[in-house]
């Protein structure tokens, strides 16, 4: 274990995980804060394990990394989280965090339904791949993923795939989940077979759900409606869905969903909000972690 700067004037523990597979569950505690894992690089170093609801855990506790990841603070670079339970054990986490003021950076999040789960506090994550099936980037954290690589994999039969589904529960929560300068695309098995498969860019968990995509390179993996209900109109008049400057096959609007409750924004200004500096202050906090980040548009 090493000790390095961390912001606002505490040391930060930096500990190093060497390459290979650890198949175990950690959990990093409120007590535990400004934590840094670095690894040997994304599939060289892997915390791995299978817990998943239908052998008894449930979502919460399911994760292979976030037991919890809840002290302030944490930073994870050149890793990889999975959990390998399969796409017919359902909810199945590789990491949860509700780490304050965290970052990860160049990490791989590996799983099927309920890959990632953003459960809360301000989240960054930088040049990361997600690889999931059904709500594979869930929760109810301010997160931002800029520069990450999002792929879908091949759900079940009739089963059809969706990136997010964001749980915010009151229209006075700054909460959101904002993939900006990313990839969504098929993974690599599904690459051949991408008209089998419907996959949306995120359906509404909550009332209040919120997810933007901006001046993404979507993939034709994603149907031309974009977004998915829950469950009949179920939020779609109080949910908040925007896109701006996307790109790719996937990226094109004209036959978006016509919900209230989603947007195609038309200026700077109106995505400027879920930038990294408007959004959640990053200019304040993520300089001192020594991640590369964008701040603005």
């Amino acid at each position: 274990m090493r000790r390095g700067r961390a912001a606002r004037g505490r040391r930060r523990f930096v500990i190093y995980v060497k390459r290979g597979i650890y198949k175990e569950s950690v959990e990093i505690k409120k007590s535990m804060n400004n934590i840094m894992v670095v690894g040997d690089g994304i599939d060289a170093t892997i915390i791995s394990n299978c817990k998943n609801v239908r052998d008894g855990f449930t979502t919460y506790r399911s994760a292979t990394f976030g037991e919890s990841v809840s002290g302030h603070g944490f930073i994870a670079k050149d890793m990889t989280f999975e959990n390998t339970a399969g796409p017919t054990k359902h909810q199945a986490v590789a990491l949860r965090s509700s780490s304050d003021l965290s970052v990860f950076y160049r990490c791989s999040f590996k799983g099927y339904q309920d890959t990632l789960y953003l459960h809360s506090m301000r989240q960054f994550y930088r040049d990361c791949d997600i690889y999931g099936t059904v709500d594979f980037i869930f929760g109810d954290a301010a997160a931002v993923l800029q520069g990450c690589n999002v792929y879908v994999r091949r759900p079940l039969p009739r089963q059809k795939a969706t990136v997010t589904a964001q749980g915010r529960s009151d229209p006075n929560e700054n909460t959101g989940i904002v993939i900006q300068a990313s990839r969504v695309m098929a993974s690599a098995e599904l690459a051949a077979r991408v008209g089998s498969v419907e996959a949306y860019l995120g359906r509404p968990w909550r009332r209040f759900s919120r997810t933007v995509v901006m001046q993404s390179d979507v993939g034709g993996i994603v149907n031309p409606a974009g977004w998915l209900p829950w469950s009949g109109d179920f939020a779609l008049s109080t949910l908040y869905y925007a896109e701006f400057m996307n790109k790719g096959k996937g990226g094109k609007t004209e036959g978006r969903v016509t919900w209230p409750g989603f947007h195609v924004m038309r200026s700077f200004r109106e995505a400027r909000k879920f930038t990294v500096g408007d959004f959640f202050d990053g200019d304040a906090w993520i300089p001192g972690t020594g991640v590369p980040f964008d701040s603005g548009l």
